[in-house]
């Protein structure tokens, strides 16, 4: 019987991300952080309005130049920074789908991520429920929706992508024990069945407007991106490159037998089974 077990580009098991909130001019300094280490972010942004009232938000050109150039990746937040558990489907519907609009005209481009505001899918109120916020961000076509760290998750990866719960936030206390037992798993291939190995994904989530001109907390993110860059069993990646490649994965078409994949899609597709690594190329079928 085979045991097969996707793994991220390149074969490795791991991957990296990170999630931030509100479009801080901080986004800024901390871009600089990624870049410097080779990571790669997702930035959560609110409404053109909202962000010239906050003050303290990134300008479009500041976006373009810190974020979309540099490969990280412009995700919703939300009009107004409301938090949909509180809200009727229609001024839910009204805040993800009108902040789309904006942003992807304003930036010339596809946003199709989104990380909740406030509460996220911790707690509902006002007749609002997750199943009618799941559906209508389904059919406003938002591929995934971040919520909240609700605590130790193992680094799985999400079973629900419009409740995807991060790793860790950058404040907790044991966030350098998670990345010291993150970094010491081996995923590497061994040649025979194993029930542990299946993919795992450290995701880091946060407002780098907490840091302010703290040095000491820039220096407690520099450490943490440190400690998680340079790997070579990691990949590192925005939120949407995880949830196109893992959706790309699952596209996959086995035969009956599972001796035989062809790949449908775009991606050059890696994968362990019993222990031995492939990889399946964009309209390739292989055989075993």
């Amino acid at each position: 019987m085979r045991y097969i077990f996707m793994r991220f580009p390149g074969g490795v098991g791991k991957a990296v991300t990170f999630s931030y909130d509100d479009g801080s001019k901080k986004d800024m300094r901390f871009s600089d952080l990624l870049t410097k280490y080779d990571l790669k972010g997702t930035f959560n942004l609110n409404g053109e309005e909202l962000r010239r009232d906050w003050d303290y938000c990134m300008s479009t050109e500041q976006t373009k130049e810190y974020i979309l150039d540099r490969g990280h990746e412009i995700a919703l937040h939300g009009l107004d920074h409301r938090a949909l558990g509180t809200l009727r489907p229609v001024e839910g519907i009204k805040e993800v789908y009108e902040c789309r609009c904006e942003l992807e005209e304003r930036y010339n481009t596809i946003i199709r991520g989104f990380a909740y505001a406030d509460s996220g899918v911790l707690g509902f109120e006002n007749g609002a429920c997750y199943e009618d916020v799941k559906s209508y961000l389904k059919h406003l076509d938002i591929a995934y929706a971040r919520s909240l760290e609700i605590g130790y998750n193992d680094f799985s990866m999400p079973n629900d992508w419009y409740a995807w719960q991060p790793t860790v936030h950058h404040y907790h206390d044991k966030i350098f024990d998670y990345i010291k037992e993150f970094v010491g798993i081996d995923l590497s291939p061994k040649g025979h069945v194993q029930s542990g190995v299946t993919p795992r994904l450290f995701f880091v989530w946060g407002h780098s407007s907490e840091f302010g001109d703290d040095d000491g907390a820039w220096a407690h993110m520099e450490k943490i991106c440190q400690e998680l860059s340079g790997k070579e069993d990691i990949w590192y990646a925005t939120n949407i490159e995880i949830y196109n490649y893992t959706k790309a994965y699952e596209s996959l078409v086995w035969s009956a037998k599972g001796t035989r994949v062809y790949n449908p899609t775009l991606y050059e597709i890696w994968f362990d089974i019993d222990g031995k690594l492939y990889s399946v190329k964009p309209g390739e079928t292989l055989t075993f």
